[in-house]
């Protein structure tokens, strides 16, 4: 039997969509239903690997999370990865198949719906439910009639729509109502409802503007969602977390926002820890003397290397290293750290440019692009960081190219799906660097850094409290459910979905 399908649109990016597709699957599947994610085409830096060792966007692996099941490429068919502000990498069924300009994409496009609506069956074939993302607005109506996105894709799936607004941004009458007034009268007849997010304050204030909502727009309102205090993994460079630039806690953590930073999902184990601030550094001045730096990973290395260099981050990294302040560096990090980086074949524009010099290792792209799940453990670690030696580790890599090691020591030794293990990363003094991924979510490693941080400051805190991560997401994902009954009409959605487009 064909899965039945709920597509949620919204009005523009940063609604909420990711979140309330989140928040339904979890109901779904408390309700005993199976559910899946999917979404034809995301613009994301975080993304996940499967076990199957493929890429697909954040935000679905976090919402199959939610609904209890493994991700898969099908969920997230075609993710476009920004290498510039005109061109991305096209990952299609987790796999990279070319890097493009956005108007080489836009022509690129029309052939990749066949792609789309096969992920799509091959979801539809497995499951009951199927919660569909859309992306931006289904009213941009310069991207013309190829689109797989938003109402081409509830065509393709016969999927009725949820139109979500943000009224937390202001406006909302006219993101909705001009939204409805925008599209051609055959997809105003796909919009099933519509769902107010974010509303802050006494709902009953609202039960007006819901009437006007319902007598302009023609359709019901499925909810008034509250902004929900709920931590889920973020999956683009707007995320508000980005903006924070104070420490909050007794060891202050100094993550370098870069321009293209990737995978900041990294970091969420070390902010949910108690007594511990995550902030993310822009500008030379806001680095101070921090008890750990990181430099996360990155889209664009080179070019990015190049910004630290001309924004002046670089020369108060390298001032803060050789002062003490451990610096750790991970994935395009790792690779900024080291002596050079070489792409003879083009992958970033060709040429080689001179790294950091912090750690004694040189990195050369290739065009093979490496995606798996790892785990292993530490090595012998040696400077500020020396509590988290030997402690085992897990994670994923995602990277294109391999560094050498000229000196120093290895800092993990990790074996990928059925791989021998072998050692990664490098380590000098206490600066670190390293291509895993995920590395503080095992609550040991998390919890001996936090000690090790902690020791250098001369602070014997032994008893660090350890949060699990897993434990912590599935509380997150109950308390979105609980959040959704309370606020939507859930029996008018699962009529939605029941009727179809009937």
């Amino acid at each position: 039997m064909r899965a039945r399908a709920l597509m949620v649109q919204g009005t523009m990016s940063g609604v909420g969509k990711s979140l309330l597709v989140a928040g339904l699957c979890r109901v779904f599947a408390q309700d005993g239903l199976r559910v899946a994610p999917f979404k034809a085409q995301n613009m994301a830096l975080n993304s996940a690997v499967t076990a199957d060792g493929l890429e697909l966007g954040r935000a679905q692996a976090m919402q199959a999370e939610a609904a209890g099941i493994e991700p898969t490429s099908a969920m997230n068919p075609v993710l476009l990865k920004p290498t510039s502000n005109t061109g991305s990498q096209v990952v299609v069924r987790g796999r990279p198949r070319a890097t493009m300009s956005a108007r080489e994409y836009f022509r690129y496009r029309p052939t990749l719906a066949d792609e789309v609506r096969a992920a799509y069956e091959e979801l539809a074939s497995m499951y009951d439910v199927i919660l569909i993302e859309g992306a931006g607005s289904p009213v941009e109506i310069n991207l013309g009639p190829d689109d797989f996105v938003n109402m081409g894709m509830a065509r393709m799936a016969s999927s009725p729509v949820l139109l979500v607004g943000d009224i937390d941004r202001g406006g909302v009458f006219a993101q909705l109502v001009g939204t409805m007034m925008l599209l051609g009268e055959d997809e105003r007849r796909m919009v099933r409802a519509t769902v107010v997010n974010k509303f802050r304050g006494d709902a009953s204030l609202f039960a007006t503007g819901m009437d006007m909502l319902r007598e302009r727009t023609g359709v019901p309102v499925a909810g008034l969602v509250p902004h929900m205090d709920v931590h889920l993994d973020e999956e683009d460079s707007t995320a508000e977390l980005l903006e924070r630039r104070r420490a909050e806690g007794m060891v202050d953590v100094a993550v370098v926002r870069l321009p293209r930073i990737s995978n900041f999902t990294d970091f969420a184990a070390l902010d949910a820890l108690d007594g511990v601030g995550v902030r993310y550094v822009a500008g030379a001045h806001e680095l101070g003397w921090p008890d750990l730096v990181i430099l996360p990973g990155t889209k664009a290395t080179m070019a990015d290397l190049r910004w630290l260099r001309q924004s002046g981050l670089e020369l108060a990294l390298v001032r803060a290293a050789r002062a003490g302040v451990p610096l750790l560096g991970i994935c395009g990090g790792y690779q900024m750290l080291g002596q050079s980086i070489c792409d003879p074949s083009g992958a970033e524009g060709g040429g080689e440019l001179a790294g950091m010099g912090l750690l004694p290792v040189r990195t050369t792209f290739a065009p093979h692009k490496r995606t798996t799940r790892s785990a292993g453990s530490f090595l012998g670690v040696g400077g500020v960081l020396a509590e988290v030696s030997h402690v085992p580790v897990s994670g994923y890599e995602i990277h294109m190219g391999t560094t050498e090691r000229e000196g120093g020591r290895a800092l993990l030794r990790l074996a990928g799906a059925g791989e021998e293990p072998c050692d990664d990363g490098c380590q000098q003094g206490s600066v670190y660097g390293c291509y895993l991924h995920g590395l503080f979510d095992e609550p040991q490693v998390a919890a001996a850094t936090v000690r090790s941080l902690l020791a250098a400051r001369g602070q014997d805190l032994r008893e660090v409290r350890v949060r699990d991560l897993v434990t912590y997401k599935q509380r997150q994902y109950d308390l979105l459910a609980e959040g959704l009954r309370r606020s939507m009409d859930l029996n008018l959605v699962r009529k939605i979905v029941e009727r179809g487009l009937l």
